[in-house]
């Protein structure tokens, strides 16, 4: 048997492959199928199974892709109602891949679906579960992210359940495969390990301990922070099927002239600029917000911007598959083209850009002083809790969409976050709201503390 786990940082995602005897089985494959059929072909092996543990909510599944370049069969689990040809198991329904057997155990909670998959190895003995949602490294699976009739608290009753009765009974040698790591919005309090085990788990996670089911549902529903705007989207789009996503590629990665890219964007479309906050600060098209490839570029891109938005790309040279793929990956198709040359092509032309600067924490705290210029904290409440600003005017960047237009243009504003991606992002999106008194705060918060603590509440 082998298992190799394809992590996709950026999303805190974890799919997997699993070989036994020549067959395949992929879990929650992202939208692109190359990489599960390159792995596969490179093994020798045939891609029998496509494993899904339930209707994701962050990300748009490959299953279906995969799927028809494979020949494989789609499997969910119990209470699953795709609109698409797929093999619906019963609970505890056994089947056959290699020399190993894969058990279906419906564990609802996350959602009335989720489903984890249980290995047996060839020896019949349980080894691994693969537990989607239901179960992570330190954390489970948040329980309002179905939209439906049934409450949050009603579906972390049945995860309560699922794991007394299905995940507490398996031994503590089982490996456990989590669906997602720390830094997804699935969960709130998951470890940093990637992979761990039914006995770490029993000693470490919370929601593994003994409590009443009252107990437990007060603390898996309490503290839950909103989750992205795409999320209940990507729900229904896992259910109901998505364009191809060669498609997807073809039309995202239309190349467009300065004159014709400029003519969509005065047209509606919004302009993304994926480059670093560095080279973006240092010349951008006009209304263009800023959200770097190199972060987490899809997340921010689904948090502040709704489905229907159609999207121009400004990209670093060589990059722009990988721009429209990451899009593509939360189920943003809507990509009208990318400009071709970039911003070097875009400057040759004639056409206009703009900077933002970035100021040292030295200089940001002379432009505090002097009381010309307000301190507009973007980090997350939490980050704001554990190290907060002297005298800063907090507006996390999430709430931007709705937000944002409460802050006075007429003011100056000197913007920070952890590290400076972040900002950059608010930066952009204060410019395109014609606030345009707005500086960057290099290396953020962080950098803040080391040099200029002064700037900086006490620490709890």
């Amino acid at each position: 048997m082998y298992i190799k786990q394809l992590y996709t940082s950026c999303l805190a995602q974890a799919a997997y492959y699993l070989e036994s005897d020549g067959e395949a089985a992929i879990i929650d494959p992202l939208r692109d199928p190359a990489p599960y059929l390159e792995l596969a072909k490179s093994r020798g092996a045939a891609i029998r199974f496509v494993f899904e543990t339930h209707f994701h909510a962050d990300f748009v599944s490959g299953h279906r892709d995969l799927a028809k370049a494979s020949g494989a069969t789609i499997i969910f689990g119990p209470m699953a109602e795709p609109d698409y040809t797929a093999h619906v198991a019963k609970d505890r329904e056994r089947i056959r891949l290699g020399n190993i057997e894969i058990e279906v155990l419906h564990t609802p909670g996350h959602t009335i679906e989720s489903t984890c998959f249980l290995v047996y190895n060839s020896e019949g003995k349980p080894d691994s579960l693969f537990s989607g949602d239901t179960l992570f490294a330190g954390d489970v699976g948040r329980p309002d992210l179905m939209s439906g009739n049934l409450s949050a608290e009603v579906l972390a009753g049945k995860l309560y359940d699922s794991l007394e009765q299905k995940i507490k009974t398996l031994p503590d040698s089982v490996f456990v495969y989590p669906g997602h790591g720390a830094g997804s919005a699935c969960g709130k309090h998951m470890d940093k390990e990637r992979i761990t085990s039914i006995g770490q788990q029993r000693q470490s996670n919370y929601a593994m301990q003994s409590m009443s089911k009252e107990k437990f549902v007060q603390l898996v529903t309490e503290g839950q922070t909103p989750p992205p705007q795409y999320f209940f989207t990507d729900a229904l789009l896992n259910k109901s099927g998505t364009e191809d996503f060669e498609s997807v590629l073809a039309h995202g990665m239309n190349e467009l002239s300065p004159s014709e890219f400029d003519n969509m964007h005065r047209a509606g479309a919004v302009i993304i600029d994926t480059r670093s906050a560095k080279h973006f600060g240092a010349g951008h098209i006009p209304g263009s917000i800023n959200i770097g490839i190199d972060g987490d570029f899809a997340v921010w891109a689904g948090t502040l911007y709704p489905f229907s938005t159609e999207f121009l790309l400004v990209t670093d040279h060589g990059r722009e598959k990988e721009c429209v793929t990451r899009l593509a990956r939360i189920g943003y198709d809507s990509i009208v083209g990318v400009l071709k040359g970039g911003i070097t092509e875009w400057m040759s032309a004639g056409k206009p850009v703009e900077q933002i600067l970035s100021i040292s924490p030295r200089d940001a705290e002379q432009l505090l002083t002097s009381g010309e210029y307000v301190l507009l904290d973007v980090r997350r409440p939490a980050e704001i809790a554990a190290c907060a600003l002297h005298n800063a005017l907090s507006l996390p960047l999430a709430l931007f969409p709705t937000e944002l237009r409460k802050l006075d243009p007429a003011k100056k504003y000197v913007v920070c976050c952890a590290g400076g991606y972040r900002s950059m992002i608010a930066c952009s999106l204060m410019r395109s709201m014609d606030i345009r008194h707005v500086v960057n705060l290099d290396g953020g918060a962080n950098r803040l503390a080391k040099e200029q603590p002064g700037l900086m509440e006490a620490a709890l």
